[in-house]
């Protein structure tokens, strides 16, 4: 009573009512309600828990893990919230790192190598107004002397630069996006807490914005791409978007422009990566979003449907499924494939009676044109433009199958992602399937099956059974010795004639030139190769990740 009369004398008498519809109402279920299996949730997301409990602290599971729980599934990460700072988690745990700078958050960490788990624990925030918050005029990099300073603070049109100020848990609840992702559970005391019917909506199946979409998506307009992969994620278990949710973000999608490009190209690739990949680019084109969100994803939206994208996507979506690795290095390869073989063609076909290019040049030349125009500078220049290079760079070298090449190239790093994405352009007729047999065959045995394998391509070689030849190009002498084609059904795969193969070394041209003549080729022993990475095929996105 006394503390109404306060709040009243000092104007806050709307207030109260104000902040009890904003935050909510705190409803405890019990598992007889929710259904959560425990056996569902990761032991070191409990042993997270556990240990901020036992220190003092609240601590939950939060967000998407908690709806994959409910509908009975095993998520794939799990966050933790708590009240305490990242200062005091970070002393709680061994291996535990403080990261970001608009939302700060620990990674605690399980594990090293490859098989390492991260454990991502963020502390209650306080819901804060934008009307309350510092201003800048700028952005992230412009303003960034500004927001070194600053706990909470947004741009000219509203969104949220800083967010580091903590509060109670029903004001944690009350800034996250969706209800369905506004939930802690409690794996102790197997309890969900819920401010916004999120259990109601999660047995509904719809995603529904807490508060204003059209204010929540000015707050964060990434919060746009997130209703995107959301909705594709659970498409296939019935959800869909409330339509008041869903009515802003075509308009609001103008605000994508002012986030930054290395944001956007690390959403984009969670859109594809996450095993809904071709539900994603139907849910994109549902909503009217095929265009705008980020340069590259419409190139992937709009060639989607091509042969080799398609089976792309598809063998991504795959992978994810059977829990296996992917790497966004392969698929954005596929994507600008024929872009790159274009220019490729482009530069080696010589123009107004001049000769063209080298096949090798040409080919760098028409990566770095792609990297240029589709990648740019945010991350075309790091290891993902990399290892697209290679893979690229090794295509024209799956059509040399003599002298020393094949042994060289089952030795390379990125032969497993190179192979791959060879073996996926078979699977759709663009390169012959017997050689993706073949290699398959080679990469896989021992070293005296490998050198049978090498005389019978040199035999078959020998009894001139080619299935076509190319045309004499000037400087051939009319010969066609070097056409590559023979009877196990070689043909052209990358665009240049492979018979100039700017990857060859000098050993590769003898053997070729050996391999065209009548007389008999004495049998030289192979080395063994060093490393065993040359493996089995695996599926095309993954072998990208070097599994």
């Amino acid at each position: 009573m006394i503390k109404k009369l306060i709040d009243k004398l000092l104007g806050k008498s709307g207030t109260a009512s104000g902040s009890k519809s904003r935050f909510g109402k705190r409803q405890e279920h019990s598992v007889e309600v929710h259904g959560i299996d425990p056996a569902l949730v990761d032991e070191r997301a409990k042993n997270v828990v556990s240990t901020l409990q036992d220190a003092g602290f609240e601590a939950y599971v939060v967000g998407g893990a908690v709806r994959d729980l409910l509908l009975g599934l095993r998520p794939k990460d799990f966050d933790v919230a708590t009240n305490a700072t990242p200062e005091q988690v970070k002393q709680l745990f061994r291996r535990a790192f403080i990261i970001g700078r608009r939302f700060r958050i620990v990674h605690v960490v399980y594990g090293r190598g490859r098989e390492h788990e991260v454990i991502e624990v963020s502390t209650f925030r306080a819901y804060m107004d934008n009307a309350a918050a510092g201003q800048v005029t700028g952005n992230e990099r412009t303003s960034k002397g500004e927001l070194a300073a600053m706990k909470h603070a947004v741009d000219a049109s509203g969104r949220v630069l800083r967010d580091n100020v903590w509060g109670p848990q029903e004001e944690d609840a009350a800034r996250r996006d969706f209800s369905v992702n506004a939930m802690y559970y409690d794996p102790q005391r197997q309890i969900v807490v819920d401010y916004h019917n999120g259990i109601k909506d999660a047995k509904k199946r719809v995603l529904r914005m807490i508060g204003d979409p059209a204010t929540r998506y000015r707050e964060d307009p990434v919060r746009i791409i997130r209703a995107v992969r959301f909705s594709a994620k659970l498409a296939a278990r019935g959800f869909t978007l409330e339509p008041k949710t869903a009515a802003p973000l075509v308009e609001m999608s103008r605000l994508l422009a002012d986030v930054p490009q290395s944001r956007l190209f690390d959403e984009m690739l969670k859109l594809l990566q996450t095993g809904h990949a071709a539900a994603t680019i139907a849910q994109l084109r549902f909503l009217g979003l095929q265009r705008g969100i980020y340069p590259l994803l419409d190139v992937v939206v709009e060639r989607a449907d091509q042969p080799f994208v398609k089976a792309a996507l598809a063998d991504t979506d795959r992978r994810v499924s059977e829990g296996k690795t992917v790497a966004p290095s392969f698929l954005l390869a596929c994507v600008l494939w024929n872009d790159v073989r274009e220019g490729w063609a482009r530069r080696t076909e010589g123009r107004n009676g001049q000769r063209g290019m080298a096949p090798f040049p040409a080919l760098q030349d028409a990566i770095d044109e792609v990297f240029n125009a589709r990648i740019g500078d945010v991350s075309g220049r790091g290891k993902l433009g990399t290892d697209m290079r290679e893979i690229w760079m090794m295509q024209p070298r799956f059509d040399k199958r003599s002298g020393a090449t094949p042994y060289s190239l089952v030795e390379q790093a990125r032969f497993r992602a190179a192979f791959d994405f060879m073996r996926l352009r078979a699977d759709i007729g663009e390169v012959s399937e017997a050689i993706a047999e073949w290699w398959q065959e080679f990469s896989t045995a021992d070293d005296v099956r490998r050198q049978d394998l090498l005389d019978q391509v040199r035999d078959e070689q020998q009894k001139g059974k080619r299935v076509h030849t190319r045309a004499p190009r000037r400087g051939d002498g009319g010969s066609n010795q070097k056409g590559r084609a023979s009877d196990t059904g070689e043909s052209d795969s990358a665009g240049p004639e492979s018979g100039d193969d700017p990857s060859q070394d000098g050993d590769d041209a003898s053997a070729d030139e050996s391999a065209s003549t009548s007389a008999p080729r004495k049998r030289r022993r192979r080395r063994k190769p060093r490393t065993g990475g040359a493996g089995g095929a695996g599926g095309a996105a993954g072998a990208s990740s070097g599994e």
